[in-house]
This record gives structure tokens, sequence and C-alpha cells, in this order.
């Protein structure tokens, strides 16, 4: 057996040495990121991992069956849509669960196109703070030391033996906890109205 330290696991940020609400924002931030951690390093694909944590915890939607639909459509948008180094997929993933929550089910209502466009630029602005670009090789790069073509089969194994299967989910932590929080403010929002 083979013990791999994990370096990039979530981090709790809730305080868990005092009594405090169960259910609080911070726990559930907690559980949020650790969710699409181990979701990634389980099933692979970041953007529905990243997704379905989110679902998981904050029930984007009532309807399951929406939630089946952009599961699946999110599915090809992994490590940087279609494997191809573009986009980050875990960033992917968390602006489509914002829309889950926010979008608009119409196409001529422009103000719910600009209210989810607003809550989807803190989630995609935050994220590039973070990491400094939403290039899914140039994070690569950045944490791994290089950038790894998943269709060729030796960079698919040099990126196991790299320690990918710890870096990419910390990701998908990462984007996820922002995604929780912008979704945290679109709820409390929501709930003044």
């Amino acid at each position: 057996m083979v013990n791999i330290m994990l370096k990039h696991y979530p981090k709790e940020v809730a305080r868990y040495d005092i009594r405090s609400k169960p259910g609080s924002k911070e726990k559930i931030l907690d559980r949020v990121a650790k969710a699409a951690y181990d979701n990634d390093r389980a099933y692979e694909g970041c953007a529905r991992c990243v997704l379905a944590a989110l679902h998981h915890h904050l029930h984007l939607t009532d309807d399951e069956r929406e939630f089946k639909g952009a599961l699946k459509a999110s599915t090809g948008l992994a490590a940087g849509i279609a494997r191809k180094g573009e986009t980050c997929g875990a960033l992917i993933g968390a602006i489509m669960a914002v829309g889950l929550v926010e979008g608009t089910e119409h196409l001529d209502d422009f103000n719910g196109y600009v209210k989810t466009m607003e809550a989807a630029t803190k989630v995609f602005d935050e994220f590039k703070k973070h990491f400094g670009t939403v290039k899914c090789f140039e994070i690569q790069e950045k944490l791994l030391g290089r950038h790894y073509d998943f269709w060729k089969d030796e960079d698919a194994e040099a990126w196991y033996k790299d320690g990918g299967l710890d870096v990419c989910p910390g990701v998908c932590a990462i984007a996820a906890r922002i995604a929780a929080e912008v979704i945290f403010t679109l709820q409390k929002e929501e709930d003044k109205m």
C-alpha cells in the first residue's frame, strides 16, 4: 500500500473548537470544498465534480431533471474544455452552479441575464485573483511545473505520477468554495426581497 501525502486537500476555515450553529455558512463552505476535492479525486472531470458538490450541499435547484441535464452538459468541459487546456473546468462548473441558481429561463429576460453575468463575474474574478489565470494549462504549469495533454498517454501517466490527482482536486475545492460564497450572497439578497 502506498501512502500519499495530500498537500492540496482543503483546509477547514470554520471554527470547530467552539460551539456554533449547526449548518453554519463556514462549515458548509468547508463541506462544499471537501466534496469538490473528493469528487474530482474519485471520479475525475473537474467541471462536473464542482457542480455536483455545489448541488449536493446547496441544493441549486429543486428539479432533479434540471440538475441531471446540467451535470450531463458539464461532462465535456473538463481539463480546459474537452481536455484542451483552455478555460479551467473547475471554474466552468462553478459558474454553471451560479447559473442554475440565478440564471434565466427566457432569452428575453435581459435583467435576469445581467444579474447572472454579474454573479458569474464575481466567481471568475475571484478565481483569477487566486490563480493569476483561468487557463487550465497555465494553472497546471503554476502548480505542477508543466502542463499535460491528456490526449497523449505519456502525459496522462505523467500527470498521475506528478501528483495531478491531488493538485487538480485542490483547484476544484477552491472553485467550489468561491462559487458557494457567491451563491450564499445571492440567497441572502433573495431572502431580503
